[in-house]
């Protein structure tokens, strides 16, 4: 009876109340920048390199790849990598399936390549040269700075150096290509880019034909060999090109470059008057004047050549 009583009080006992528990005091955070709203979607999306005539997709390694996709005669699926994206080029009898799987198959070639064009775009752009007054423009391993004078502009001298290196430069034996030079131009304030763009490229093609003249006499005779004429390139993609009957066709851009660089193409170039190919007897050849010659031919890749 008594036990019975005990449960009955105890149903109708009020609760304890919960011990209490020291909380921290909050303190404000210091303020932080404020960043822009993302969704999930955008948060999610994998990284992309699409073609603008894309016309399939690839999901490779967590990038997708729109890629542009050509039909025609041919033996086997080919890709390369340009400034636009990867194009695809396969057989007309070739399934959509085996076309997706070799793509995936070449998944990392594609991605190296797609980033290393993306890469390159990028400094091209920031490279870009802003034609007006006080321009710099690379020359020869260094930069040249267009300054518009229309006091010049009757002149027979309506583009010439005016500031050769400063004594500064000389003092700490800069070398010449490396120095800072002022190009003065006979064009009026208000001239436009295009204007300003080709007055500073006729004169940087003058001066390059002059200097490869004197380069290509100073190495001829260190190689037994004789050129016979030189003409002057815009090539996209090739720095020269020699012929058997002694012509030579140099890229102008090669002003742009250090001295040492523009040598190693004349080098090359007459070389192949004695070894009309790339043999390892041409390349001694080129060696036994320009021991460096492996490095000097990697900065022509490496270094970022403005093309306008």
């Amino acid at each position: 009876m008594l036990k019975l009583l005990q449960r009955t009080l105890d149903l109708f006992a009020p609760e304890p109340e919960p011990a209490t528990i020291a909380r921290p005091e909050l303190t404000s955070l210091p303020d932080r920048p404020h960043l822009p709203a993302q969704t999930l979607a955008q948060a999610l999306a994998p990284a992309t390199f699409r073609h603008p005539d894309a016309s399939r997709e690839a999901l490779l390694s967590g990038v997708l790849v729109g890629f542009a996709l050509k039909r025609g005669k041919r033996r086997t699926i080919g890709f390369s990598v340009g400034p636009e994206g990867l194009s695809v080029s396969a057989p007309k009898w070739v399934p959509l399936a085996e076309i997706d799987r070799s793509v995936q198959e070449k998944a990392s070639w594609i991605l190296k390549k797609l980033q290393e064009s993306r890469e390159r775009h990028s400094r091209m752009e920031s490279a870009r040269v802003d034609w007006q007054d006080g321009a710099a423009v690379p020359f020869m391993g260094g930069e040249l700075v267009l300054l518009l004078d229309p006091r010049q502009q009757r002149s027979a001298l309506a583009a010439q150096l005016i500031r050769q290196p400063s004594q500064d430069a000389a003092a700490q034996d800069v070398p010449l290509e490396a120095s800072r030079q002022v190009l003065q131009l006979g064009l009026a304030h208000n001239a436009s880019a295009t204007q300003i763009r080709d007055a500073a490229q006729a004169w940087l093609m003058r001066h390059a034909k002059q200097l490869f003249e004197e380069r290509l006499n100073h190495y001829a005779p260190q190689l037994g060999v004789s050129w016979q004429r030189l003409s002057l390139s815009s090539a996209g993609t090739r720095w020269g090109s020699a012929s058997a009957d002694g012509s030579i066709r140099l890229n102008w851009r090669l002003i742009h470059f250090k001295l040492s660089v523009i040598d190693y193409v004349v080098v090359h170039e007459l070389s192949h008057l004695r070894v009309m190919d790339h043999s390892p007897r041409f390349w001694d050849t080129v060696r036994a004047i320009v021991p460096d010659y492996a490095e000097l031919r990697g900065q022509l890749k490496d270094e970022l050549v403005p093309k306008w």
